[in-house]
């Protein structure tokens, strides 16, 4: 079995291994990060470029953006290009010092493509399509749209791909997984089920199509499922998401190959992903160069620290995406980050001064080696009017978002004066290094199987990556491909779906000096979403040392507390009823209900390591914090406490500090600490930078 196992794996890396370069090699790590910003020449009248691109480059930035939604401009007609117009912006471009990053367009056909074959265009659940007018309407599952799009990628990368003033490239535009019901999506629909399941008995099998007189004799009597149908079988939308992932993973690698066979020069590829972490997509396009992510962080939603925290946003928001997409490549960057109002949100207010040059910092922090804001000029026309720009809608006078762009390429040029080739992270600050085990599909079934209306996975998630970010914990996002024995510490929660081999991997991650954390709703399931034909989570009862005897969900209105070390913490979403073993230490046990006393929470040791499992989900995510902060006292590692709002980070021989809450706090660095920006009293939206 371990032979099986091991060959899969390196199957699976194989896949990367024959398409990825290695990323580190695209960039100068003297440079520590380059900025850019997005330019569309097809907007504005082609005497204003010269202009626009010379006050790019005064301001600070190293690379621009082309092309992204340029599909009618490169192809005004079926089989005709014209790559002039772009030759002449790329040349512009150079001309003032700037790299240029070239986009494909795919997610806006031109109307000439879709009024010819308007099969191209997404249908509809209730059979109406989209249209032209908008963007990301065609279907990637529509093969013509399919092998027409990848046509016009190879004649694009052809007459660019040896340009070394073509830094890399972006593949069409935050794409993510969308449902189709045309006749080609329906096909593709079932030759993927026909190439996962042996024959229709083993798929019948996998769906449980005894239940509700749901068999199947061919897989051609098998469609799409519909979201307005009630009570759709849970399993056949399990692989319908596998699917849809599948399906836009595939085609950015399909892209991605397409122009890595013209893109000499170093010409990296990559995506702007949304960080959608329930999205599986995130982490399987294996022929990208590396991961970026795109980050909004004021638009109308009121969270935050403090009564106007909605004008910086939660100090999270930008750290979680740091740390997940960092994980999957090695490094990341950023290709769209907020440069002031936008125009999509639920209401659209002003960020609060300094907010844009803190995010920037933030970004940084985590280790991004690319930061690109979208965009330059504040469009006169079309969909996003009143979106900001780094210059507002005159074409040449900074906005306050511009100015902090500016003031941020600035003081990466100062302390790029500092840098240190392999300067180390603190000792303390990697020896708390904490990995969070995910797989997007135990989201899928949990939000598909919820129980309870106070459940939420994604905030379940959070709870526990709060509390570490709290602690100054550096956090890597990592998934099963990944090697557990690196990290003191993995933490899975509610990891519902589980097989044989991934218990047993934890059991040895654990025997060997590991500590794992294991939370409420995990090994429940097989990975089919079938519950196992045993006692209730019994695939996990003998690595925690405890069964679990039944499950409790709470009304809103009478939530019960859990006690903990004296102390009494709300809850009403989930709790697990535990039974532990004699040698299995009971750290948590529940109030107010008629299974009083009975253990929350447990803690084992195994072999040279430890097991805790944490079978409640709390209100507000303290208890969460308190059981972790416990655990790491245990194995003798040192936290910090940081205050709701402050983050610290480390990379390349600096410390960076960023404050989102609403008061002045003061960091906790030793006296004599040499500070390059702010200073150890760190203002509300202020930035404190260090040599370590």
């Amino acid at each position: 079995m371990r032979r099986v196992l091991l060959f899969l794996f390196l199957c699976v890396m194989g896949i990367r291994t024959l398409f990825a370069q290695d990323p580190a090699r695209f960039f100068n790590q003297s440079d520590l990060v380059i900025s850019g910003v997005y330019y569309y020449p097809e907007h504005w009248d082609e005497s204003q470029w010269e202009r626009d691109l010379k006050q790019i480059k005064d301001l600070g930035f190293d690379f621009v953006h082309y092309a992204e939604f340029a599909w009618a401009q490169t192809e005004p007609s079926e089989g005709v290009y014209d790559f002039g117009w772009l030759d002449r912006a790329v040349d512009i471009a150079a001309r003032n010092g700037l790299k240029v990053i070239m986009c494909t367009s795919t997610a806006t056909p031109p109307v000439w493509l879709v009024r010819q074959h308007p099969d191209v265009l997404l249908e509809h659940e209730n059979g109406t399509k989209s249209d032209h007018g908008s963007r990301q309407h065609p279907s990637i599952y529509n093969n013509y749209y399919r092998t027409y799009s990848l046509k016009m990628i190879d004649r694009l990368a052809e007459h660019f791909g040896t340009d070394a003033r073509i830094m890399g490239w972006q593949l069409d535009n935050e794409p993510r997984p969308t449902r189709d019901y045309g006749a080609d999506a329906q096909q593709r629909f079932r030759n993927w089920l026909q190439k996962k399941y042996a024959n229709i008995n083993a798929l019948n099998q996998a769906w449980g199509t005894a239940f509700w007189s749901q068999t199947y004799a061919n897989f051609e009597q098998i469609n799409i499922p519909r979201v307005s149908q009630q009570f759709m079988n849970t399993h056949q939308i399990l692989d319908y998401n596998r699917f849809t992932t599948d399906e836009i993973s595939n085609y950015l690698d399909e892209q991605a190959i397409a122009i890595r066979k013209y893109a000499k020069n170093g010409q990296w590829i990559t995506t702007n992903y949304i960080p959608d972490y329930g999205s599986g997509h995130l982490r399987k396009s294996d022929a990208l160069d590396f991961h970026t992510y795109t980050r909004y962080m004021v638009f109308g939603d009121n969270y935050g620290v403090g009564r106007k925290g909605y004008r910086l946003g939660p100090v999270e928001r930008i750290a979680k995406a740091n740390d997940f997409f960092r994980t999957i490549d090695g490094l990341y960057g950023v290709m769209e980050l907020q440069p002031g109002q936008v125009n999509w949100g639920r209401i659209n207010p002003q960020p609060l001064p300094g907010a844009v040059r803190l995010w920037l910092w933030h970004t940084f922090a985590g280790g991004s080696r690319l930061v690109c804001t979208y965009r330059y000029r504040q469009p006169i026309y079309g969909t996003e009017l009143y979106h900001y720009g780094i210059v507002g809608p005159d074409g040449v006078t900074p906005t306050p978002g511009g100015l902090e762009y500016a003031k941020f390429m600035q003081e990466i040029k100062e302390i790029r004066t500092k840098y240190r080739k392999n300067a180390a992270n603190p000792a303390p600050y990697e020896h708390r290094r904490t990995a969070m085990l995910l797989n997007h599909e135990n989201e899928w079934e949990m939000e598909k199987n919820k129980q309870t209306t106070e459940w939420n996975t994604e905030n379940h998630v959070d709870k526990y990556y709060s509390a570490l970010k709290n602690f100054g914990a550096p956090v890597d996002f990592i998934d099963e491909r990944n090697d557990f024995s690196k990290y003191r510490v993995v933490v899975a929660p509610a990891y519902e779906m589980v097989d044989a081999a991934l218990v047993q991997r934890w059991k040895q991650y654990v025997e060997q000096g590991g500590n794992m954390v294991l939370t409420c709703r995990s090994g429940h399931k097989n990975r089919n979403g079938q519950l196992f034909e045993t006692p209730f989570a019994a695939s996990i009862a003998p690595l925690i040392g405890a069964k679990i005897d039944f499950y409790d969900l709470l009304l809103p209105q009478t939530p019960d507390n859990v006690l903990f070390e004296q102390q009494k913490y709300p809850w009403t979403s989930w709790g697990e009823i535990l039974i532990p073993d004699k040698e299995t230490e009971t750290w948590a046990s529940y109030l107010g209900d008629f299974y009083e006393g009975r253990p929350a929470i447990t803690f084992r040791r195994l072999g040279k390591g430890s097991v805790t499992y944490i079978g409640v989900d709390s209100q507000n995510g303290q208890l969460e914090k308190a059981t972790l902060a416990k655990l790491y006292a245990r194995l003798n590692i040192p936290l910090l406490d940081l205050p709701a709002g402050l983050h610290i980070e480390y990379r390349d021989g600096f410390g960076i500090a960023v404050n989102y809450a609403d008061k002045s706090h003061t960091l906790p660095l030793p006296n004599g600490t040499q500070y390059l920006i702010g200073g150890k009293e760190i203002p509300c939206a202020g930035v404190s930078v260090w040599l370590e």
